[in-house]
Formats: C-alpha cells, sequence, structure tokens
C-alpha cells in the first residue's frame, strides 16, 4: 500500500502531497523534511530505493523534481517506480512539457491525475491510453 506521495524540488519545497494514511499536521511536515533529507543527499549511484523507518521510500529524480512514494516493505519497488515514471509521463503529455510552475498554477489538475490512477493508496490503472482518455473527457465536460 501507498503511505504517501510527494513531490519536491530541490530546495525542500512540497509541490505535491498525497497522504493515503491518517496523519495530523506536525507529522506530514516531518515526514516531508526528512524524506527531502534522505533522498537529497543520496549518491546517484545508489538506487532508487531507501528504507525509511518501517516503510520504504522509492523516488526518481526528474530535472529539478524529487518525486517519491512511502510504501510497505513487502511492496514490489520496480511497480511503483515505474508508476512514478507513467505520472511523469502523463503530467508531461497533458501539460506538453511539464515544469514545476504547471504543477504549482494547475494543482488540481495534477490531483485529478494521481486520482485517475491512484485510489486509496493502490495502484488502480497502469494504462496511458486509458488515463490520458479519461482525463480528455473530463476536459470536454469542464468546457
Amino acid at each position: 500500500m501507498i503511505r504517501f506521495i510527494l513531490l519536491q524540488n530541490r530546495a525542500g519545497k512540497t509541490r505535491l502531497a498525497k497522504y493515503y494514511v491518517p496523519l495530523d499536521e506536525s507529522e506530514k511536515h516531518a515526514l516531508e523534511y526528512d524524506v527531502h533529507k534522505l533522498i537529497s543527499n543520496r549518491d546517484p549511484k545508489h538506487t532508487n530505493f531507501v528504507e525509511f523507518k518501517t516503510h520504504k521510500v522509492i523516488y526518481r529524480r526528474y530535472a529539478g523534481l524529487y518525486f517519491s512514494m512511502c510504501v510497505d516493505v513487502t511492496d514490489n519497488e520496480l511497480a511503483y517506480l515505474e508508476s512514478i515514471h507513467l505520472f511523469v509521463e502523463i503530467l508531461d503529455h497533458y501539460f506538453s512539457n511539464v515544469c514545476e510552475l504547471d504543477l504549482v498554477f494547475n494543482f488540481h489538475k495534477v490531483y485529478l491525475i494521481l486520482d485517475e490512477f491512484i485510489m486509496g493508496g493502490e495502484l488502480q490503472e497502469n494504462s496511458k491510453k486509458v488515463i490520458l482518455d479519461r482525463l480528455a473527457e473530463l476536459d470536454k465536460i469542464e468546457l
């Protein structure tokens, strides 16, 4: 199960945070700080998987952003690493070459995209075409 998803820039500013377990605000801020400190100081030669308390964090860096997920230790790391890449591909396609400002000013769309393939902390859909088709339908409804 996915515990939380974070998108943070190199400075540690959280651009997106989605929690699938109940936490109070102070715990969330502490987790965000700890995760950023943990992954930003890692050597690029190391794997993208790191133990974090009683769970593990899977992360990838794209340009100036860290995309990270905290999952159970028994979960498949490669499946979650691929889901991070799928999320970035969908963002890139939807926003036509996504950048950090797209995430800041269109956060509601980013949460919508995230909810299309992760529900309740579990991966629901892994087809890029299906997700993009759903987003196109939702955009038609919005107009």
